[in-house]
């Protein structure tokens, strides 16, 4: 670290340049000089012997210069999302197999860099308490490396003395042998007290009313804003009271959901229950897996059993399942449905195979070229004769003349999904990062967007037609409000009650937790909010996956 002023309380280095420091709660030294009759400088601290024992248990020559595997990929993850914005669930997996971590070793990096990540506004609290200078002129690698130091002592079964010892070798074997000494000092503070300790002081100096939203932000480590943006959203849902078991539920390391594309061939889903998966008790060709790597399930590779949270995998079968009220005839034969936002694949590949069970051929488009690969890769399991891929804007996708050519003799496109670019609120246990990452003013953008995706959507809808609106976010900007403001601006849309398509696709468990909302968000056509579907982590154990299902009348309906 290029700036080595010593932490609160004084971390100094040894003239030696081993990069251990003092220890903040060390009493300044003095007396007379202590050396040895070999000259060798002996220790000085009181006669009870607290400073040897705030002191490091290994000789200098004898300490660890390198961290072990496990720490160093958790440490590298968290320098991709703070130095090159990465996202941590992408980097992760690559990271464990370039350490090559056996699935212990592995568990351990996941717990520490998704813990880390987490917590962090929480962590740097902390941090920022046992430092004397703001945590912006730290260097950014030694503060990556204390947020993984706290998580240990503060968030984790590890012992103190292996923390410290364990994030200092990470420092010098990662970083240089200078900065051990002040995280060495640093991470020793944290150690003295335990999280509810830490927390009690900080809310205390920091004046927090119990319950507040800077106070739940802070105990459960979310940025206010996030918090009052889940209290409205629970609020709608009369379920106020459930606000610090969904900010828990955030926290918890999420389950892997797995779904099998129908009619891929041989039934994946029952290889994996054999692997160690278990069924969903939501939803029929779903299960959940907890055994470690699911890259070595059968099928994972192959793309016919696939990674995919069980709320959307819900919101794309009510939406093939789902019935226009004039519809006549039982099935989906002969249909164009769109995917307008694609990428990376999953609705999308779920979807194609669900047209090609019912006969209808699936539209995916995606405006970004790298994206729309990942998308031709998740659909390749499926039939191609069931799907094709549009690189181009969705927004403008009814003006362009190959699409409106190819759904001319129906006027438009019979099912759409729109699952709209979001703030991601409802996948923060997913992507750890991203309650840090995203702020208030990326709403004002997102909204624009999904006000121009939703427009485009039902500018291409055909008459009967059936549109999906769904985002991974429950802020109401982006879910309630979006579908009411539609609805202004679309006096042709009608809203239908989306429990009926929900209910019909899940389990009879699945169908019991679905409760509508109250009228709460009427916008004066009979209660708007009590007709879509939220999912809640800590209730479906989803993601909190918004789903409003809107439909255009037949013009001789």
């Amino acid at each position: 670290m290029s700036d080595q002023r010593p932490a609160r309380g004084g971390p100094r280095r040894h003239s030696g340049g081993t990069g251990e420091g003092r220890n903040p709660t060390d009493p300044p030294s003095g007396g007379a000089d202590r050396r040895d009759a070999a000259g060798r400088q002996r220790h000085r601290g009181g006669a009870d012997g607290s400073r040897a024992r705030n002191r490091s248990a290994e000789a200098p020559s004898r300490r660890r210069r390198e961290a072990d595997a496990a720490r160093r990929t958790a440490w590298r993850v968290l320098r991709a999302v703070s130095r090159d914005d990465a996202y941590a669930n992408l980097t992760l997996p690559a990271e464990i197999r370039r350490a090559r971590l056996d699935r212990r070793d592995a568990g351990f990096a996941t717990e520490l860099a998704y813990g880390a990540l987490r917590g962090q506004g929480t962590y740097d609290a902390i941090i920022a308490a046992c430092v004397d200078r703001p945590l912006k002129d730290l260097d950014a690698p030694v503060l990556d490396a204390l947020r993984l130091g706290a998580h240990q002592l503060l968030g984790m079964r590890v012992d103190a003395h292996a923390a410290v010892s364990e994030t200092v070798a990470l420092v010098r074997g990662e970083i240089g042998a200078g900065p051990g000494g002040f995280v060495n000092a640093v991470l020793r503070r944290i150690s003295a007290q335990d999280r509810d300790a830490w927390l009690a002081q900080l809310i205390r100096e920091r004046g927090l009313t119990a319950g507040s939203d800077e106070e739940l932000g802070l105990r459960h480590a979310h940025p206010a804003w996030v918090v009052r943006s889940l209290k409205q959203a629970l609020r709608l849902a009369d379920r106020s009271e459930e606000l610090p078991e969904l900010l828990a539920a955030d926290n918890a390391a999420p389950e892997v959901h797995l779904v099998d594309l129908p009619g891929a061939g041989e039934d994946r889903l029952t290889s994996a229950v054999e692997a160690g998966a278990e069924r969903s008790t939501l939803l029929d060709g779903a299960a959940v897996f907890r055994g470690g790597d699911v890259g070595r399930l059968p099928g994972v590779r192959e793309g016919e059993l696939r990674v995919q949270d069980i709320g959307s995998q819900w919101i794309a079968r009510a939406l093939a399942a789902a019935r226009a009220p004039e519809a006549r005839e039982p099935d989906a034969a002969g249909e164009h449905w769109l995917d307008l936002c694609a990428g990376p694949g999953g609705k999308a590949a779920l979807l194609a195979a669900l047209a090609a069970q019912q006969g209808a051929v699936l539209l995916a488009n995606e405006p970004a070229a790298h994206r729309a690969e990942l998308v031709r890769r998740a659909l390749s399991p499926v039939s191609d004769s069931a799907w094709q891929v549009r690189e181009g804007d969705g927004r403008g996708i009814a003006k362009d003349p190959e699409v409106r050519g190819r759904i001319a003799a129906r006027g438009g496109f019979d099912r759409i999904l729109v699952d709209a670019p979001c703030t991601g609120l409802g996948a923060l246990r997913r992507r750890p990062e991203a309650r840090w990452r995203r702020s208030p003013s990326d709403l004002a953008e997102l909204t624009v967007l999904q006000e121009e995706l939703l427009d485009a959507a039902a500018e291409a809808l055909a008459p009967g037609g059936l549109l999906g609106y769904a985002t991974c976010s429950p802020h109401m900007a982006e879910s309630v409000v979006q579908v009411e403001d539609l609805l202004r601006r679309r006096p042709d849309l009608r809203l239908l009650d989306v429990h009926d398509a929900m209910r019909g696709t899940g389990t009879p468990e699945a169908a019991q937790l679905l409760t509508p909302a109250p009228q709460g968000a009427d916008d004066g056509t009979g209660g708007t909010a009590g007709r879509m579907v939220q999912l809640w982590p800590h209730v479906h154990g989803t993601d909190a996956m918004f789903f409003a299902l809107l439909h255009r009348p037949a013009e001789d309906a």
